[in-house]
């Protein structure tokens, strides 16, 4: 039943309407121990990748990695701010069990922390469709990003938070409701196939996975034109070893965002379009695996750098200034398969006017005879 027909008589305030506490649910990864373990992995995380990312940032004199950088960094901010404000509610109740009718009589922490649920839950899907976005116009469109400035990253940064703190902000307007959830430690938006909360429950997971699909087709295209560019007849003049290396990191931070976010939005999706009924063990074990998206996002760009890759694997040639060439065999594969986009028939024309040159011997000078006696 939608939270906004039910009678409210007895003044049970509208976050306690579903769930009342105390609850007397128990669940392994309801506990206060991994709940601790997990946010302080995840904050120091986070934390050494934001000092990475400054003097990376100090020292950068690339225009487009510098942008790179500017939303790498807001995601990084977004992850550690998440973990610290939505941890700190999770490890407060584990540790002293208090009562939210009590503690929170009007539901003003239970919506601020549900609002921060979805928050920090859409910015790192926006920003990494964002970062796609950018990456696509950077290097398929390289002339229309010339007036892309620092200041404007910024500002397309501060609105992604905008957009989802605009979303966040809907069930305080009616659109959908936060409640308290099992077992107790959390809130989080109602997951209902009836009223407002359906509405608001599909906006969430459509927004979501539209995120997820938008990052996949736009870095999809742009892996495809780096690779042309890096395999192609100017491999040797157009060096993008920063642009590979960009793109090596967005990948994995789509990849990750996938695993990490698809089964909950599924989830919350095939829940309220099926009428069935809410199974909140695997609405809380879905959750914990999205949130171990905060907590890898940093490790991408700690470890996937090229200076931390030369330390890694010492033997490997890197002097011949290209990522490409690390790969030999897959280079060649990709520049045989990519021959027909980057004029292989041209290619193979002049190599075989060079061969035919070479092939062709001078004819020989006859020796002078010596004179006879």
């Amino acid at each position: 039943m939608n939270a906004s027909a039910l009678p409210l008589a007895n003044n049970t305030p509208l976050c306690y309407v579903y769930n009342s506490p105390p609850f007397n649910y128990s669940h392994p990864i309801a506990s206060a121990r991994y709940s601790s373990i997990f946010v302080i992995l995840g904050l120091s995380s986070n934390l050494i990748a934001f000092i990475v990312l400054v003097k990376s940032f100090q020292r950068t004199q690339n225009r487009s990695r510098s942008f790179f950088l500017i939303f790498l960094g807001g995601l990084v901010v977004t992850d550690f701010m998440g973990l610290l404000v939505t941890g700190s509610v999770v490890i407060s109740f584990h540790v002293t069990h208090f009562n939210w009718r009590t503690v929170d009589p009007n539901c003003h922490l239970c919506n601020f922390m549900g609002m921060s649920m979805v928050f920090y839950g859409l910015c790192p899907l926006l920003l990494g469709a964002t970062m796609a976005v950018e990456r696509f116009i950077g290097i398929n469109c390289p002339f229309a990003r010339s007036n892309m400035t620092k200041s404007r990253a910024i500002s397309m940064m501060l609105m992604v938070w905008f957009s989802a703190g605009g979303i966040a902000f809907l069930p305080l307007t009616g659109i959908g409701s936060y409640h308290i959830q099992k077992p107790g430690s959390w809130c989080f938006f109602n997951i209902s196939p009836e009223g407002k909360d359906m509405a608001f429950s599909l906006i969430f997971a459509l927004v979501g996975l539209i995120c997820i699909a938008v990052s996949f087709l736009l870095n999809m295209i742009s892996v495809v034109t780096l690779i042309k560019v890096c395999c192609g007849q100017d491999r040797g003049q157009r060096r993008r070893d920063h642009e590979v290396e960009m793109m090596v990191q967005l990948i994995l931070i789509m990849v990750i965002a996938s695993i990490c976010w698809c089964p909950i939005l599924i989830f919350i999706a095939q829940t309220v379009l099926s009428g069935a009924h809410l199974r909140v063990g695997k609405l809380l074990l879905w959750l914990r695996f999205a949130s171990v998206n905060q907590t890898l996002d940093p490790w991408v760009y700690i470890l996937f750098r090229r200076a931390v890759l030369k330390k890694m694997f010492p033997r490997l040639n890197w002097s011949r200034g290209s990522i490409m060439t690390l790969y030999p065999s897959f280079r060649d594969t990709m520049r045989r398969f990519t021959s027909s986009s980057i004029g292989s028939s041209t290619l193979a024309s002049s190599e075989t006017g060079e061969t035919g040159k070479l092939n062709v011997m001078p004819p020989s000078t006859p020796k002078p005879q010596p004179p006879s006696p």
